[in-house]
């Protein structure tokens, strides 16, 4: 019989599960014999249970989102059976200490599996982006580290963007090509009750990279942004990534970006209460430049 103890340290556990988030992974997963489950509404009903039996019992649980392409990988580098419990235990608790996890607060389990996806591609996004940028080197002329120096221009390009912008919610999207592909990023940049604007952390970081490269690679791309204030309209503006910096995009520009589809580029309406317009004048204002040669 369990003691008082035995169960209070029990309750003080936290614990972490691996999810599978579509039914792609998980008919991956029934590959392996030790792997329970026969079909995929069944294991989410377990999953759920458990989050749910754990939560009323006063334990703390987080999800991390379990790939298997990556646990191959995982278990061919440790030298471990794939097809173990303890493999799949020992996996979990590597997610748990390195990637992207959500704790379970009463959330479905669809609304857990989008918002974990969506932070493994923000992760794989922000690694990239750093990765690329510690390659470019220092410059062969000056020897300044371009990554670091682009870096920190995108940071004072940020900061200024939004000091810039009318007070109210802001939604930022920027992207820059990067071979071999075009990585985008999103920030969202909301004034609270006392009129300051507290920033995601990761978010931050990650939107600051990719724009980073971009001007690092004097690649192209764009930084959009649409500031919504109650009582007004809201205004959508932007700049093009160009020559190691940010050129401003005129109305025109602004408007076809906005009232085109993105797969088959046929012009779609407006939206009503909407102005496209220019942005600030970043150039206007006093501002540390990027490395420029």
């Amino acid at each position: 019989m369990a003691s008082a103890e035995h169960d209070s340290i029990r309750q003080e556990i936290a614990g972490t599960i691996g999810l599978l988030t579509d039914e792609h992974d998980f008919t991956a997963m029934r590959r392996y014999r030790t792997f329970p489950f026969d079909d995929y509404e069944s294991y989410l009903w377990e999953v759920e249970s458990v989050l749910r039996t754990r939560a009323s019992e006063g334990g703390h649980t987080t999800l991390a989102l379990f790939d298997p392409e990556e646990y191959d990988e995982f278990c061919t580098e440790m030298g471990i059976d794939p097809d173990a419990l303890a493999s799949r235990t020992r996996y979990t608790a590597e997610l748990a200490a390195s990637g992207p996890t959500l704790p379970y607060e009463g959330q479905a389990l669809a609304e857990l599996a989008r918002d974990l996806i969506d932070d493994a591609v923000r992760q794989s996004t922000w690694e990239y982006a750093f990765t690329a940028l510690a390659r470019i080197g220092s410059c062969a002329t000056c020897g300044v580290d371009i990554g670091r120096a682009a870096f920190a221009y995108a940071t004072d390009l940020l900061a200024r963007i939004i000091d810039t912008a009318a007070p109210g919610d802001r939604h930022l999207v920027c992207s820059a090509s990067s071979a071999p592909e075009t990585l985008v990023a999103v920030l969202h940049a909301d004034d609270n009750a006392d009129g300051r604007t507290p920033l995601n952390e990761r978010e931050t970081l990650e939107f600051t990279a990719v724009l980073a490269l971009g001007i690092a690679q004097h690649g192209t791309g764009g930084l959009v942004m649409r500031t919504s204030t109650p009582g007004m309209t809201d205004h959508v503006y932007g700049w093009k990534i160009r020559e190691g910096g940010l050129r401003p995009l005129t109305a025109g520009e602004v408007f076809d970006a906005y009232c085109a589809d993105i797969e088959s580029g046929d012009v779609i309406a407006p939206e009503s209460e909407v102005d496209y317009c220019e942005p600030p004048d970043l150039d206007a204002l006093e501002q540390a430049h990027g490395h420029n040669h």
